[in-house]
């Protein structure tokens, strides 16, 4: 019975997680100059609502290109936003997709041991010329708010 129900909830999550599988194919790392670009936005976004974040921007293969830590950040946020960057790097989708998953039930309790996955929203990819050319993770906050720096910083990178 166990493995009727691992079987199970393994096509679930594959058709969960298929739903990204159209994902932009990785390209060249994000510049210095764009992933600072990225961190600023979000840091500014984190200002004008009097959070401290911490902003982790990795190239495609989840390394750190730039970090950047306001001032009374949790130190605990150092380590979450360069997670949560390094998964929606490497799995080429939000790190929020795990944490929805997770939420459904003890079907997926699975993605807990999935190496390299952080299930909590916050964790961005960045894509330019439709190519996956790093990710962008931000964390000291609540989740929502999280993303809505993460998604300052994405938006400052489209002008």
């Amino acid at each position: 019975m166990k493995t009727i129900r691992f079987v199970f909830a393994l096509a679930i999550s594959w058709f969960a997680l298929g739903a990204f599988a159209q994902t932009p194919p990785y390209g060249a790392p994000i510049s210095l100059e764009n992933a600072k670009k990225a961190a600023a936005a979000a840091a500014a976004e984190a200002r004008k609502n009097n959070w401290q974040m911490g902003i982790a921007i990795t190239d495609p293969n989840g390394d750190l290109i730039y970090f950047e830590r306001m001032d009374n950040t949790q130190i605990g946020s150092i380590n979450i936003a360069l997670g949560k960057a390094r998964t929606a790097a490497k799995f080429k989708r939000p790190s929020k997709v795990f944490q929805d998953l997770l939420a459904k039930g003890d079907n997926f309790t699975y993605l807990l041991g999935l190496e390299g996955a952080m299930p909590v929203q916050g964790g961005l990819p960045i894509v330019m010329d439709g190519k996956i050319v790093g990710a962008i993770g931000v964390s000291g906050a609540t989740g929502d708010q999280d993303s809505q720096c993460a998604t300052a910083g994405l938006e400052a990178l489209k002008k």
